[in-house]
């Protein structure tokens, strides 16, 4: 990872009939800045090959040049393709960058089995789209990551369950129904079977249990933004909203916002308090007591999860 605050790439761009972006692919983009030399107006020959019109979709495609200053606001469409091509390229971390503007930049576009499709042009390309066996798969502003980019070392389940922006490190798995979102994702080998939303970043060795679900910040007006720690294991249908530390446990089911109110239980006794206030400690057990149905932490000791080295290899 790096420092570097500005980026460039060379990009096929699509475009509608109306001369509008629907979206790009930047096959190989760079940290720093765009050269001076010739090599940033030299056309790669496997996106020059790629340039032209296409009757099925009503689109056209071109070459584009992007450069971003990566500390400030997106500013076209373009600028926020290569900002999410950065993230899953493993070039940038999440909450790196300034993605300021990147939603309210980016087009809702019909992501097809042969491209994207401007929504103005899709109803009256639908019988013969039908007709030619094309499919839609979704009808966003984000298309599916593996799309545009083939993370290394990663499983991936279902491509749909992974937006483009999603960061995702060698060793990952992501079970058909893990979800991560762009600006998020994995710093090592890790198993997603939850829900990894917008902002959340997940360190080495830890496992986001089966219907498992992590607070973002795009909905709902938080702003604290979730780190999970190393070799941390939330369990099935479990939820949180606070960071939690390394060797951490959170109890299947339980769901732990900062506002939730629970019982530390130590050698010297116990006390009352927020999450919040335990947000991010390490050596933790989150459980609700069967008995009082009170929501309790208790320090643990040892490792966290191990994760299967078969599956994580």
């Amino acid at each position: 990872m790096t420092e570097i605050s500005t980026a460039w790439g060379h990009g096929l761009a699509t475009y509608d009939q109306r001369g509008n972006v629907l979206d790009v692919w930047f096959r190989d983009p760079k940290l720093g800045a765009a050269p001076v030399t010739d090599e940033l107006w030299v056309v790669p020959r496997e996106l020059d090959a790629l340039v032209g019109e296409d009757a099925r979709r009503l689109v056209t495609t071109g070459v584009v040049r992007t450069e971003s200053d990566l500390t400030q606001p997106v500013t076209s469409v373009e600028d926020a393709y290569l900002r999410l091509h950065l993230l899953s390229h493993l070039l940038v971390k999440p909450n790196s960058i300034n993605l300021e503007g990147l939603i309210a930049t980016l087009p809702i576009v019909a992501f097809s089995s042969i491209g994207s499709i401007a929504l103005e042009d899709l109803d009256q390309l639908r019988p013969l789209l039908t007709k030619a066996g094309v499919s839609i798969h979704s009808v966003d502003k984000f298309p599916r990551m593996l799309d545009y980019v083939t993370p290394k070392k990663v499983r991936i389940a279902d491509a749909s369950r992974v937006r483009l922006g999603a960061h995702l490190a060698p060793g990952t798995t992501v079970m058909h129904e893990g979800f991560v979102n762009f600006n998020a994702g994995t710093l090592g080998a890790s198993m997603v079977e939850g829900r990894i939303s917008q902002g959340v970043i997940v360190d080495d060795g830890a496992d986001i249990g089966g219907g498992a679900s992590i607070m973002g910040t795009l909905s709902g007006g938080g702003k604290q933004k979730v780190f999970i720690g190393k070799r941390a294991l939330l369990g099935a249908n479990s939820g949180i909203g606070i960071s939690i530390g390394d060797d951490t446990v959170v109890e299947a089911g339980l769901y732990v916002t900062a506002g939730t109110k629970l019982t530390l239980i130590t050698d010297e006794g116990e006390k009352n308090l927020k999450a919040s206030e335990l947000s991010g400690v390490a050596n933790l057990l989150f459980r609700r007591n069967s008995l009082t149905g009170r929501v309790e932490a208790l320090s643990r000791s040892g490792a966290g999860v191990v994760l299967n080295s078969e599956l994580h290899r």
